[in-house]
């Protein structure tokens, strides 16, 4: 078994603590984002049947027309594009996992859009 970074542990560890207290309900699933190096995923998940409501990513398709300016503007678009999936399947409140990522930057995008999206935290 080989080794993780001390980076990768790190972000597992927030991970799973994060997870701990969090759960996606059928009244209320979670919203949980990923962040790569160059792309942003977020998806609208019931963990109690464990079904994916939503997905969405900066390669979606509806995504694809003017380009957007930089990475955190388009986690923005992400997220807004995920309230705007999520309303029409009736979707109005949700729980955020960030996922072990910190609260900053195109994490904190993505949860912006989605609430001007007109998702509830």
């Amino acid at each position: 078994m080989e080794t993780l970074s001390k980076k990768k542990n790190a972000h597992l560890k927030r991970k799973k603590r994060v997870r701990k207290k969090i759960q996606g309900l059928e009244n209320r699933p979670r919203m949980s984002v990923f962040r790569s190096a160059s792309h942003i995923y977020a998806q609208i998940i019931v963990d109690t049947s464990g079904r994916t409501l939503v997905q969405v990513s900066s390669l979606s398709p509806e995504l694809k027309g003017p380009k957007a300016a930089n990475k955190v503007e388009m986690a923005k678009r992400v997220g807004a594009l995920a309230a705007q999936k999520a309303l029409a399947q009736g979707i109005s409140q949700v729980v955020f996992d960030r996922n072990g990522f910190l609260y900053h930057g195109r994490i904190k995008a993505v949860s912006d859009g989605a609430r001007e999206g007109g998702l509830i935290f």
